[in-house]
């Protein structure tokens, strides 16, 4: 899948995994955390650049609102998709994603792991294109 790397942050262990393993499959670069602080540290250390990011709305240190705030303070992830992938944003909160530049905000619960992978990496082909 033309080398793409998608940072994903999420907490739950299994559905990390699960990811994780999907996109591999893909051949899809995952670099993944659980948390906010440990996503913003790479950021912030000027680690390498994903060409999108998953983010959970509720992690167990910040809520994804703080997280895409803090990264969106770097010039150079300002280009990078971001993808809210959460059950639990409230409206208000999901606007306040989108108006920061979210691509999209997917409810886990109305979408199988696959079309979810589907949808994002379509949206890396159309970026590329």
């Amino acid at each position: 899948m033309n080398n793409y790397t998608i940072m994903v942050i999420e907490d739950e262990e299994l559905l990390l995994e699960a990811i994780v393993t999907k996109l591999g499959i893909l051949g899809i670069k995952v670099i993944h955390y659980k948390t906010g602080k440990e996503a913003i540290e790479h950021v912030k250390a000027g680690q390498s650049i994903p060409d999108a990011l998953w983010l959970d709305y509720h992690l167990p240190d910040m809520t994804g609102l703080e997280v895409l705030t803090e990264i969106r303070e770097n010039n150079s992830w300002n280009k990078v998709p971001v993808f809210i992938v959460s059950n639990s944003a409230n409206d208000e909160s999901v606007h306040t994603m989108l108006a920061l530049g979210a691509k999209k905000y997917i409810l886990k619960a109305e979408h199988r792991l696959e079309d979810i992978i589907t949808e994002i990496t379509n949206i890396l082909v159309e970026k590329e294109n």
